[in-house]
């Protein structure tokens, strides 16, 4: 049943821009949703008197004046009824279309109901649908039939959206807009459309491989699978509700680990990186969001597909977690609050549409921008936390492979309690820590109810602070440069050469790169899990895996460190044992730096 709405204050609005539009998990906070109830009650007319501030009601009533706005079923593919929102402007001249795929949520389509309107008011018809199986029992923004995860019945579900969506509107140029799940949706869709109708993608806070977002290095990505079944509508702990059979043994297979190469085809099967030559030959202009923090598509393997692409592209990077920087775009948070720039994400997402569904000539820079971490300017405010008063810079490159232009290898030395980074091969030395599921200060994120958030407050100004010394030394590996004079330019993928041994049959390493500053507090630049198997004593195995891109500018006289432990509360993890990581003569162990 639906709740009531309320009235939508400055201080709601001032709440969302503040504090973002995650609550715990993939959940929207109350204010997210008080507010896209009000909207789309006063767009319906059925709305109390000054329900929204008078810049909301601007954008409501234009729309009511010139648009037509209805909630509707579309028949799916094998007659399942999928909950939509259509806007259909007046008049007889044709328009472009914005089809949007709901994320992964209980609400359905509801949340970016501001999304909708203001692209109505500039000029678009929209379609708004919740892809099958998602949302609450009784609400009306629910969809009916199993999850499909973006399988062969979600994209057929999209054709049959799009077909709707002719009917509806007319013969029209189409764009698909899309968020997390509706993100990837957007693109699967549009590359497998029989009539290849759609002519542009936004995939914000998207994905690029399915299969390495959960499964890569060896490592199950457990939490973020969790958060998904846990965020559907259904009855908490009853997954059965949300997901047919064949889903459920593919969730089973992943949680315990077993069979991962059936897990892994089936990622591949809902992966934009598969279907990237339909993409390429039928040129759709892509425009791709992703954050260097990202902890359900991690960047990685957005940077590969986005690589592949030949069509007209653009990747932007930002600072955060999952859609942290496109939020307040999305939601509702009209212009002024509460920082400068915290509309440009979405503002240049919605530029893509007009350039190539109107062909307006919006000014965009090279089709790569990074955004570099923590260079913000902030100030104090209210509880001790920052608020930022000038935007972080962003670097333009033409492609992805042009960021980082050399790279810098640190050596693993011995040193005295912690180990060193040094530039000259050190050999012959053994370290050793217990792995095992005790949880550390040394962590890629906090509480994993939590992980979004923490990501969202990075977004905004107020970065996780670690301290390095009270991480515990028997749990974890360090290894420091001295302080580094002129500071680094981080640019790029850093990787990890090791030696390794392990007292259990497999082992966990999580790599950590840290900045610390001279006062000993650190902040976060990457991570990355890698499992190995079948390890046996006393050998030591060399591996080398790739930790994720980043964009990090180290200031003048802060260290490096490399935090190497076996436990993160994301990932799955090794049975309890020591890992000894040495360095033999020519197969020392070292770490390469990417600069820019």
């Amino acid at each position: 049943m639906t709740e009531p709405v309320q009235n939508v204050t400055n201080e709601t609005l001032e709440s969302i821009a503040a504090n973002g539009m995650w609550a715990d998990g993939l959940t929207f906070t109350p204010e997210v949703v008080q507010v896209a109830r009000a909207l789309l009650a006063a767009v319906r007319g059925v709305a109390p008197a000054g329900v929204l501030p008078p810049e909301l009601q601007e954008v409501v009533d234009t729309v009511r004046g010139g648009a037509a706005v209805e909630i509707t079923q579309i028949p799916g593919a094998d007659g399942v009824l999928l909950s939509a929102l259509t806007v259909k402007l007046n008049g007889s001249e044709p328009c472009p279309v914005v089809v949007i795929p709901a994320g992964w949520s209980p609400l359905g389509w509801l949340p970016f109901v501001w999304t909708y309107l203001t692209l109505a008011v500039d000029g678009y018809h929209v379609l708004a649908y919740t892809p099958r199986g998602l949302g609450t029992p009784g609400e009306v923004t629910t969809s009916q039939g199993f999850i499909d995860v973006a399988g062969e019945k979600d994209r057929a579900d999209g054709h049959r959206v799009l077909d709707y969506a002719q009917e509806l509107f007319g013969p029209s140029p189409i764009g698909m807009l899309g968020e997390s799940y509706g993100s990837g949706l957007s693109q699967l869709i549009a590359a497998t459309d029989p009539e290849a109708r759609v002519s542009a993608v936004v995939a914000l806070s998207t994905w690029g491989n399915l299969a390495t977002s959960l499964y890569d290095n060896g490592t199950r990505h457990l939490a973020a699978m969790q958060l998904l079944v846990d965020f559907t509508g259904g009855t908490p702990g009853k997954p059965e509700e949300k997901f047919d059979p064949d889903t459920l043994r593919i969730l089973d297979l992943f949680e315990r680990g077993e069979d991962m190469d059936e897990v892994v085809a089936w990622g591949l099967d809902r992966s934009p990186e598969s279907f990237v030559e339909l993409t390429n030959s039928r040129g759709i202009a892509t425009f791709m969001s992703n954050t260097w923090h990202e902890t359900l598509f991690p960047i990685n393997e957005v940077l590969e597909t986005f690589e592949r692409l030949t069509v007209p592209k653009r990747l932007n990077v930002w600072i955060g977690n999952h859609g942290a920087p496109e939020a307040a775009g999305l939601v509702g948070i009209p212009l002024g609050f509460p920082f400068p720039g915290l509309l440009t994400p979405m503002r240049e997402a919605r530029d893509w549409l007009d350039i190539h569904l109107k062909g307006i000539d919006r000014s965009q820079s090279e089709p790569v921008s990074d955004q570099i971490m923590f260079t913000y300017r902030t100030r104090p405010i209210a509880g001790g936390a920052q608020r930022i008063i000038e935007p972080a810079p962003r670097e333009a490159a033409i492609d992805w492979s042009q960021v980082g232009t050399e790279t810098e290898r640190w050596y693993l030395g011995n040193g005295g309690a912690d180990g060193t980074l040094v530039p000259k091969p050190e050999t012959g030395w053994t370290r050793s820590f217990t792995i095992g599921d005790k949880d550390s200060p040394a962590t890629s994120a906090t509480a994993v109810a939590e992980f979004l958030k923490s990501g969202q407050r990075e977004c905004y100004g107020n970065p996780q602070l670690y301290r390095v010394g009270d991480f515990e030394r028997d749990r974890l590996l360090i290894w420091q440069t001295e302080p580094l004079t002129g500071g680094r330019r981080v640019r790029g993928i850093p990787s990890l050469h090791l030696s390794v041994g392990s007292t259990a049959p497999a082992a966990t390493l999580v790599a950590y790169l840290f900045d610390v500053a001279p006062d000993g507090t650190a902040r976060i630049i990457t991570h990355e899990p890698c499992t190995l198997f079948e390890l046996v004593q006393p050998e030591q195995r060399v591996v080398r895996w790739r930790l994720q891109g980043a964009c990090y500018d180290i200031p003048d006289g802060h260290r490096l460190a490399l935090v190497v432990n076996g436990y993160d509360k994301l990932y799955s993890y090794s049975p309890p044992g020591t890992t000894t990581i040495t360095s033999p003569e020519y197969a020392e162990s070292y770490l390469d730096l990417e600069l820019g």
